[in-house]
């Protein structure tokens, strides 16, 4: 294992923030506490005047502030100075944004997804790497609720990149003693694990609003991770990512969570709700909902079989109730595990 010297400085780098929820709040003033010049950057000024003036969001992340020295704009231009953009917004609104800010980007700015979705049954960094050719490219994900972060609660992470000293550069801007940052090479399996949990975790939130055990959501979260990795696996990803922080780490924490939007939109879902209720009774993206279609799509792309998230499918988008979707899982064919 190559151990990396931690106590050198990390040289002050410009970076603009593309996002204005909680999750772009949190990372924003975490990276404004390790020393970098950070921009916010929203393209709607009534978003922009709102969070300028209360330097913070009391919907997303109510007592945090935003501190002085981040920057709020509404100029695409000001990207042209950044040495880093961070990506940190539902996944279906990245190909807008990148479209505004594409003329102003710098040739070898690095771009960093920390979204966990797909843009029309792409991964993000495959998305970003095809419009963007001349930047730079990586992911961070793992088990980080905005709401934990934004607290300094200890957090571990991953930052994925097919160049390791790109993973290395992500590692080195957001490190610090509250949020360690690990690094790989497999970007496949950092952004597959990271999205499709989002199914699987609405598929808890069913199991919980139904009243079922412990038994059935210990059962439900194994097999949905068995899940998540064989479609990895059959995309290109290394089936030890599946076991580390972007894979069930961060389907632990989404599928037990208070602060899971999709554990909850599964617990709405599970009580009856239509989707569009969930969506209003949230007031915010729930990613699984998003991408359940899509991680369908690729799974029969692909040959996979994904039982777990064929079943959700059916529940968000079909009007199969919760409770036969469950059952059909329970009675299906004999196998080996």
């Amino acid at each position: 294992m190559k151990l990396r010297d931690t106590t050198q400085g990390v040289a002050m780098k410009t970076i603009t923030m593309v996002g204005f929820g909680s999750w772009g709040i949190a990372l924003a003033c975490l990276l404004a506490k390790n020393g970098h010049k950070v921009t916010m950057w929203e393209d709607n000024p009534e978003v922009a005047v709102l969070i300028t003036a209360d330097r913070g969001s009391k919907a997303f992340l109510p007592g945090i502030v935003i501190p002085d020295s981040v920057n709020i704009t509404t100029n695409a231009a000001e990207v042209q100075n950044a040495d880093i953009v961070v990506f940190a917004m539902p996944s279906h609104s990245i190909a807008r944004n990148m479209q505004l800010l594409l003329p102003h980007l710098r040739d070898g700015v690095l771009l960093i997804s920390t979204s966990k979705g797909l843009i029309d049954n792409k991964r993000i960094c495959q998305y970003l790497e095809e419009i963007a050719p001349n930047c730079r490219v990586a992911c961070m994900s793992g088990p980080s609720h905005a709401e934990e972060v934004s607290r300094q609660v200890p957090t571990a992470v991953v930052a994925a990149s097919t160049c390791e000293v790109t993973a290395e550069v992500v590692q080195d801007v957001f490190s610090n003693d509250s949020f360690r940052v690990y690094t790989t090479c497999d970007v496949i399996g950092c952004e597959l694990g990271g999205t499709i949990k989002n199914v699987i975790a609405l598929a808890a939130g069913i199991v919980d609003g139904l009243g079922m055990g412990d038994n059935t959501k210990a059962a439900l979260m194994t097999r949905g991770s068995v899940e998540i990795a064989r479609l990895g696996v059959a995309m290109g990803a290394e089936q030890h990512t599946f076991a580390g922080l972007s894979g069930i780490g961060d389907l632990i924490v989404t599928c037990t969570s208070r602060h899971s939007r999709n554990w909850r939109a599964g617990n709405l879902l599970a009580k009856g709700y239509k989707v569009e209720q969930v969506l209003e009774e949230i007031g915010m993206v729930v990613e699984g909902i998003h991408t359940a279609k899509a991680a369908l799509a690729l799974a029969r792309e692909y040959a996979v079989e994904m039982p777990i998230v064929e079943e959700v499918n059916k529940v968000l988008f079909e009007g199969k109730k919760a409770e036969d979707a469950v059952r059909d899982l329970m009675i299906r064919g004999k196998k080996d595990e």
